[in-house]
């Protein structure tokens, strides 16, 4: 779905604290420093939790766009749209308005244009978490799969302003990305796209990590000074990850409902004062 209109949030979304910032009107206001370009589920929460630790200030996550800046979804949108359509443009100038309050980017969907995003900020570090294959597929099939393929989502975004640009959205990409079919795919493409990145980034360039090395290979890797007395971050968002997609799909449905009552209450309250005025006219013209 390329180039989908913005529209601004409703003032009728009270279920939910969703930004409502239109990327294409923003620009590049700090220096890209970091893309951290692994696989969703290979530890990027707490990767993103510890790059703004260490000062990387914002950093981009599914995160970001899914439940932060719904509005970020047209972008992304239009940047799939690009790549696997051949619809449009989507260059430095872009990304610097889809990502130019960050300077780290992680996890997916930016991951579908590693390539782009290495060639658009040459002077970032690359880093690329890595986890099991077996367990991380397991994962993703109970979690993120699962969301790309949920009905209920799917109706929601039929009503809901921004599950209508994050569900399409998803969708494409889940799609795209594993060519039709995570679950028979999925680990094929997991080898085949940590290959492309290290062909892409020679390996003295290239940090990849595992959750449970702690802050020292990645703070040596980054040049900046371990933080001293603090935890490595742990964000284990597997747990609850399917409750919490139902509750934000009940609050966007209580949004749609208050919408709804909110412009039929409007309407019949036009309607009921057209009637008075219309008895009144004709009652004293009788």
């Amino acid at each position: 779905m390329a180039f989908q209109p913005y529209t601004p949030k409703p003032v009728t979304d009270i279920f939910t604290h969703d930004t409502d910032i239109n990327r294409r009107e923003c620009r590049r206001v700090v220096p890209m420093r970091v893309l951290a370009l692994g696989l969703g589920r290979t530890g990027t929460a707490s990767l993103r939790s510890a790059l703004t630790e260490l000062g990387f200030d914002d950093c981009y996550h599914m995160m970001s766009a899914s439940v932060e800046n719904p509005p970020d979804c047209l972008m992304w949108s239009d940047a799939l749209a690009a790549k696997y359509d051949g619809k449009g443009t989507f260059g430095r100038e872009q990304w610097d308005q889809l990502l130019g309050h960050c300077q780290a980017v992680c996890d997916w969907p930016a991951v579908a244009f590693a390539k782009e995003l290495i060639e658009a900020y040459p002077d970032a570090k690359v880093l690329v978490t890595t986890r099991d294959i077996d367990s991380w597929h397991a994962s993703t099939m109970k979690t993120v799969h699962w969301r790309a393929t949920e009905p209920e989502l799917k109706m929601v975004g039929k009503f809901d302003w921004a599950a209508g640009m994050y569900q399409p959205m998803l969708h494409k990409f889940w799609t795209e990305f594993w060519e039709g079919d995570f679950e028979k795919n999925g680990k094929r493409r997991y080898k085949e796209y940590y290959d492309e990145i290290r062909s892409l980034v020679p390996a003295e360039n290239l940090l990849e990590y595992k959750m449970g090395e702690g802050w020292k290979p990645l703070c040596d890797f980054l040049e900046v000074p371990v933080p001293e007395g603090r935890k490595f971050p742990r964000t284990n968002d597997t747990d609850g990850f399917v409750e919490r997609c139902q509750r934000r799909n009940r609050m966007q449905m209580l949004n749609v409902a208050f919408r709804a009552a909110v412009v039929g209450g409007s309407l019949a309250a036009v309607v009921f004062g057209a009637g008075l005025t219309v008895r009144r006219f004709f009652g004293r013209r009788a």
